[in-house]
């Protein structure tokens, strides 16, 4: 057995990794450690729970952290504060986390000779314009907008100089945007599902222009696993499917499946310093590591989606109404 610890194993990405991991990689022997903030959700593992340990505490509490380390082989860090809004409204907690907790999870990575993975964003990139050609590549410049996407440029930059000044054994990934099941009803996909699922129309900031490249989760979680499997140390591996879409196309595609007219949604203010478009070019990680997602059909991956939402309705009512009277407040 291998004993793996996962940060942030309660949230979105997190316990989505947990789940795929028992079912298909029985050899790890995993301990989640999340401090179940608003974005984490014990009930998450409610159906694993017997199969995994535990641990409710704060990647910020160096001395945990350092224990939780010593006794596991493998650290995968998806821990973070991670909604842009939020962000711009009180950016000390995305220090906090993003910054000092990862400095304490690398630390005790180099103390205790671990296998560590950082899981990071293409949004420490910035954006690209509508009708630029290109993509993000593993030698784009960083250019972050935002306090989120600045502390987890910062925190990749951690990484690196741990591998290179004290021979840290870790890899980075920078996934694109990442939609399925679990994911907190204040992101973008599963507000509209949600919202249609109680009648009231969905939002769409501004124009609906903004392009995101998706994945689905299990996609992104299974490169991965191809990267603690095969990646070189010290490398840094995009993780994207090609899912390229803007706001609007994703909110038709949502209605369509769910039997409402494309129009049948609401505009919205557009956020502050909402990036214009991402896109990732994972040639390296399927050339290199011979991974290949498997949704290739994002229709097909947000349907799916679309039938996890009316079937776990218990998972999420208890959120919306919070959720929604925050936006209203500001104007979303």
């Amino acid at each position: 057995m291998i004993k793996m610890l996962v940060t942030g194993g309660a949230g979105f990405i997190g316990s989505n990794f947990v789940h795929l991991t028992l079912k298909e990689h029985p050899q790890y022997q995993i301990t989640v450690l999340d401090a179940l903030t608003y974005a984490g959700n014990i009930h998450n593992l409610d159906t694993i729970k017997d199969n995994i340990t535990f641990v409710h505490g704060d990647i910020t509490d160096a001395k945990l952290v350092d224990q939780l380390i010593s006794q596991n082989d493998v650290i995968v860090h998806f821990a973070a504060e991670s909604h842009n809004d939020n962000s711009l409204q009180n950016p000390w907690p995305f220090v906090n986390t993003n910054i000092i907790g990862t400095y304490n999870l690398i630390e005790a990575s180099r103390k205790h000779n671990k296998r560590y993975h950082h899981i990071s964003t293409d949004e420490v990139y910035g954006d690209l314009e509508l009708e630029d050609p290109n993509k993000f590549t593993e030698q784009t410049p960083y250019n972050p907008s935002s306090p989120y996407s600045s502390t987890k440029a910062g925190s990749d930059m951690l990484v690196r100089a741990w591998v290179r000044s004290f021979g840290l054994q870790a890899t980075i990934s920078n996934c694109s945007n990442n939609y399925g099941p679990y994911q907190h009803i204040e992101k973008f996909i599963p507000r509209q599902i949600t919202n249609i699922l109680v009648d009231q129309k969905p939002k769409l900031y501004g124009s609906g222009q903004n392009v995101r490249d998706w994945i689905h989760v299990d996609d992104h979680n299974s490169a991965v696993h191809a990267i603690l499997n095969k990646g070189v140390i010290g490398q840094t591996y995009m993780i994207g499917a090609n899912g390229e879409q803007n706001n609007k196309q994703v909110l038709e595609y949502i209605l369509k499946d769910m039997g409402k007219p494309t129009s049948w949604y609401e505009q919205v203010n557009d956020r502050p310093g909402h990036d214009l478009r991402y896109a990732i070019n994972s040639s390296k990680l399927q050339k290199e590591l011979s991974w290949q997602p498997k949704y290739t059909n994002f229709e097909q991956g947000l349907q799916n989606t679309i039938q996890w939402y009316k079937n776990n309705t218990q998972w999420w009512q208890p959120q919306k109404q919070q959720v929604e009277a925050k936006y209203k407040e500001q104007g979303q």
